[in-house]
């Protein structure tokens, strides 16, 4: 399961010296076509680091040939200096490659407020583009992990062609696009237009509904390139289905990683009055702390979760609602229903159904609990 699966793509992953860990920082991603198209979608963080800003103008235009990710430092709230090092970066890689600046994006994950050492970056840039493969996704997947705990990659098929992905993130999971870097790469022949419909498509249901901890991050990335090195062109709907399913492996793996979580939940409204209402009060509960908390401590208080409803501006009536965990009613009509002793916890996977009786749109948000080693984590993360 690896990027360079589909053909006409070459990946590397390889250490710079950006981590302390000694651990891989810096990956190549190239399209050798014989298409460059390109959709991408980005963090809607107002405060967007470098390489975001930097690579919103590079596929403005539908094209991209290559994108060059480091791990070991976010570039964001760096100033002139780390637009310049982003500069760089792109301007190195398509040096490399015989191209234009334009034609490459730039993807950084770390710490935010630190300058890159733009030396050590550019070496690192260099060691990858020589060791470019086309068995070089998976090396390419580690490397931009920061406090993930394993790489993260996906792959789909269809009739002659095929989508492979890798992303990263583990913490500061929220939309729009929870935090992570994600390049996706198809041998479809695919025009931008399609390739940007089915991307939007595909993150809406995907990674815009995985909240693990409310926190938007400033450098979420999702690339989509496609080098049409397959010949087929398939059907929009079936290649909007195949992407959609890359995305939704790649996010369900990205909040089975997230930082210190003991439970996988899954939220879902139905019988809402419009989607909206339904992504608005799964996303509320998601946020709750004190639901949260007791799913850490395998508590099923479901008051937190109707506490957290009555806080969207959704259409229900109060006295009405129904709730379910793990399958156990344990709330009917706005009152107590199935014993909640029944509920177990045990296991990592946990299902919160809410019924809203207002309408008949559902939508389903993913979340994790809240740990003391998600606090301890991210209470020393720049010490």
């Amino acid at each position: 399961m690896t990027i360079t699966t589909p053909q006409g793509f070459r990946a590397s992953g390889v250490t710079a010296g950006l981590k302390a860990s000694g651990k891989p920082d810096v990956a190549l991603v190239v399209n050798d076509g014989p298409s460059d198209v390109a959709a991408c979608v980005y963090t809607a963080n107002r405060c967007k680091a470098n390489p975001v800003l930097w690579s919103e103008q590079v596929t403005a235009d539908g094209r991209a040939k290559a994108v060059v990710l480091n791990s070991g430092g976010a570039n964001c709230y760096t100033g002139p200096e780390g637009f310049q090092t982003t500069h760089a970066s792109a301007e190195l890689v398509a040096q490399r490659l015989g191209t234009g600046a334009v034609d490459v994006v730039v993807c950084s994950t770390g710490l935010i407020g630190e300058q890159l050492e733009r030396d050590t970056l550019t070496a690192g840039i260099d060691r990858a583009a020589d060791t470019l493969s086309a068995d070089g996704g998976a090396a390419a997947a580690e490397a931009i992990m920061t406090t993930d705990t394993r790489p993260k990659e996906a792959l789909r098929s269809g009739d002659g062609w095929s989508i492979g992905g890798m992303a990263k993130g583990a913490g500061m999971l929220a939309p729009a696009l929870a935090t992570m870097l994600v390049v996706i790469t198809t041998d479809a022949q695919v025009d931008s237009a399609t390739a940007d419909r089915a991307l939007r498509a595909a993150t809406r249901v995907t990674f815009d509904r995985l909240d693990s901890d409310g926190c938007m991050s400033t450098n979420d990335t999702v690339l989509v390139m496609a080098s049409g090195a397959s010949g087929v062109t398939p059907d929009e709907a079936k290649f909007t289905a195949r992407l959609t399913e890359v995305c939704h492996d790649l996010a369900q793996q990205l909040l089975t990683d997230a930082e210190g979580a003991d439970h996988d939940i899954a939220i879902e409204v139905v019988n809402a009055a419009s989607e909206d209402d339904a992504v608005e009060v799964g996303r509320s509960i998601a946020r709750s702390n004190l639901f949260k908390t007791a799913v850490y401590g395998k508590d099923p208080n479901w008051g937190r979760i109707l506490a957290s409803v009555g806080t969207t501006g959704a259409a229900f009536e109060p006295g009405e609602l129904d709730v379910a965990m793990n399958g156990v009613w344990i709330c009917r009509g706005g009152e107590p229903g199935e014993p909640r002793e029944l509920v177990d916890l045990g296991e990592r996977a946990v299902s919160v159904t809410v019924d809203l009786k207002a309408g008949t749109e559902t939508a389903t948000i993913w979340t994790n609990d809240l740990t003391h080693a998600y606090v301890h984590e991210n209470s020393a993360y720049s010490t």
